[in-house]
């Protein structure tokens, strides 16, 4: 399958719009259940983290919630290249 223009240029706007999110919010701040997903995943089983992630989750105690902070040049980085897709799908031709 092909990629056609109107393809490269939904792509493009997308990726232009979530860089431009990422240049606009400073930081997010994950519900419990993401902390949870992520902290189960990156927590090896020999340390620390994980007895207290265990026991906060069996006595269903609050989990401090992650806050993820994106770098600057990340939204830049976004909005160049949605801006090259849009630009490379209007030098497309059109689809049949």
């Amino acid at each position: 399958m092909d990629i056609n223009r109107n393809q490269f240029f939904m792509f493009g706007v997308l990726v232009l719009l979530l860089g431009i999110q990422f240049r606009v919010v400073d930081r997010y701040v994950l519900n419990d259940k993401a902390t949870l997903i992520l902290a189960k995943r990156m927590v090896s089983e020999d340390s620390a983290q994980a007895a207290v992630l265990e026991a906060a989750e069996s006595t269903n105690s609050p989990i401090p919630q992650h806050v993820v902070e994106p770098p600057e040049w990340s939204g830049w980085c976004m909005i160049s290249i949605g801006s090259v897709l849009i630009l490379h799908s209007l030098a497309l031709r059109k689809p049949d």
